[in-house]
């Protein structure tokens, strides 16, 4: 049991910092838009499917294959965010977002199913079969690739965010929009480059969850709202609240699954933001507001 309990614990930290890339994308639009972006779970499984094709169709190894999917992703946020977004009346953003981003998500996921199908998928790769044994027992090196990669990428927003200029524009917004503007920060700019971001974070979640899951064009729902609860029990435009809500989260999850049964696993998942927000209301890193208004 000790060590089934302690596989659990290591599978919960290494999922969860993938989970946690993907949130964070999704927390960040939040924070400096007001935009709950419901499409953001059928965006990792394009980017799963973007992964796919790359390396069923060219022989693109799927690592490899997000120096292309990206900035394709990016590219695509930042038209989301261009066509769609911009446009809504800033008094009534935050709820028309919920509408507009959900039509995003069925047009992304009709789009998929015209061309893929229902059938499940999966990336493949040869860290996908393959395992390192660890204190007793084996992790797929997939899973240590995923967690590096999440890693990688979240230490790289952190050094964006904290050391450009541009990372500055961004801060700034999420504290106080309107002070923003008035001190000359183009604040559609900022935003497009703040969707673009949250889009280019699925790709790189979306490689791994394709690798570590079977996926379809439905998948993007059950993945939102897991997503969802990870960034309100972080804390709405926390990025490190996502990571430590994710890695608690899917820690749980795990060690539920071994110590009582897997069919209560999923239930505890979202039964911890239930206790957590009984007691912080507003998250474990959430402010009372997320910046002024």
């Amino acid at each position: 049991m000790g060590t089934e309990l302690a596989k659990a614990v290591v599978d919960g930290v290494l999922t969860g910092g993938v989970y946690a890339l993907m949130a964070a994308g999704l927390t960040l639009i939040f924070g400096v838009m007001d935009i709950i972006n419901i499409a953001q779970g059928v965006m990792v499984v394009l980017g799963a499917y973007l992964s796919y094709t790359l390396q069923v169709h060219f022989g693109i190894e799927p690592f490899v294959g997000l120096l292309i999917t990206i900035p394709v992703m990016f590219l695509l946020g930042v038209g989301i965010e261009w066509g769609f977004i911009r446009r809504l009346e800033p008094r009534d953003r935050t709820a028309l977002s919920i509408l507009v981003t959900f039509a995003v998500a069925i047009v992304i996921e009709g789009v998929l199913t015209q061309f893929y199908n229902a059938d499940l998928r999966s990336v493949d790769g040869w860290y996908v079969q393959k395992s390192v044994h660890v204190f007793g027992f084996y992790l797929p090196y997939i899973y240590l690739f995923g967690f590096a990669l999440a890693v990688v990428a979240l230490s790289a927003l952190y050094l964006f965010l904290y050391r450009t200029r541009t990372g500055h524009s961004i801060r700034a917004s999420m504290q106080n929009r309107d002070g923003a503007q008035l001190v000359g920060i183009d604040i559609d700019r900022v935003s497009a480059i703040t969707f673009g971001i949250g889009a280019a974070a699925t790709a790189a979640g979306g490689m791994v969850y394709g690798a570590t899951n079977t996926f379809n064009p439905d998948s993007g729902y059950d993945l939102i709202s897991r997503l969802l609860v990870i960034v309100v029990l972080g804390g709405l435009g926390s990025v490190g609240g996502a990571l430590v809500a994710a890695i608690i989260a899917l820690v749980i999850e795990d060690v539920t699954a071994v110590l009582w049964s897997p069919v209560w696993a999923s239930t505890m998942f979202f039964a911890v933001l239930v206790l957590v927000l009984l007691v912080r209301p507003n998250g474990l890193f959430g402010q009372k507001a997320v910046r002024a208004q």
